[in-house]
């Protein structure tokens, strides 16, 4: 499993022999039962993941109604916003699949970058592909319509459609499951036209 994070990580850097034994030695590879809370609204965590297999989903509850912000799969890192701050968590995380994850935490990224400082480099080219792409879908979000978002979604995402309950992916858009059941029936309507 290891090898997964090695090969996400040789996209963007020449992996030493040095660093790959680094990487093998002190990645910590964890299984989770789908269903598992990662991480509750008021709870610290010192940790972060690196999602190999499976699906978390980060959400908050809002007037005792959960809404969903991001759902996080394969070759993706899932970073709480009070990770290594000492701050409680706003939000919770949430396996919605049985999850396999590289699990991180700040003692560990600390050392390996003292280690390897070209990971520190590394760090800082990922998190602003991360904050791009956020930002971009962020104002995409913003300017589209419901059947937009909708339609975007099954571009860029396919697999959250078969992957995540309808319920979850209506708030992801920000509408009802009942809007979300509407559009679905426009766009099969729309494709069997076509």
């Amino acid at each position: 499993m290891e090898q997964e994070i090695i090969n996400y990580l040789s996209k963007y850097i020449s992996i030493s022999k040095e660093l790959e034994a680094a990487l093998k030695e002190t990645t910590f590879i964890r299984k989770f039962k789908k269903g598992t809370i990662l991480l509750e609204e008021g709870a610290y965590t010192n940790e972060c993941y690196f999602v190999i297999k499976g699906c978390i989903r980060s959400y908050y509850i809002k007037d005792g109604e959960e809404k969903t912000t991001e759902f996080f799969t394969e070759e993706e890192a899932v970073t709480p916003t009070c990770y290594g701050t000492n701050t409680r968590s706003t939000h919770y995380l949430e396996c919605l699949e049985d999850t396999v994850a590289g699990v991180g935490n700040p003692e560990l990224e600390n050392d390996m970058y003292k280690r390897f400082p070209i990971l520190e480099s590394l760090n800082r080219i990922l998190a602003e592909a991360i904050m791009a792409k956020y930002q971009e879908n962020f104002a995409e979000f913003k300017m589209a319509s419901p059947e937009e978002r909708y339609a975007n979604l099954l571009r860029m995402r396919p697999d959250l459609v078969q992957r995540v309950p309808q319920y979850q992916i209506a708030s992801y858009l920000g509408i009802t499951p009942e809007s979300l059941s509407r559009i679905r029936k426009r766009t099969m309507v729309k494709e069997k036209s076509v």
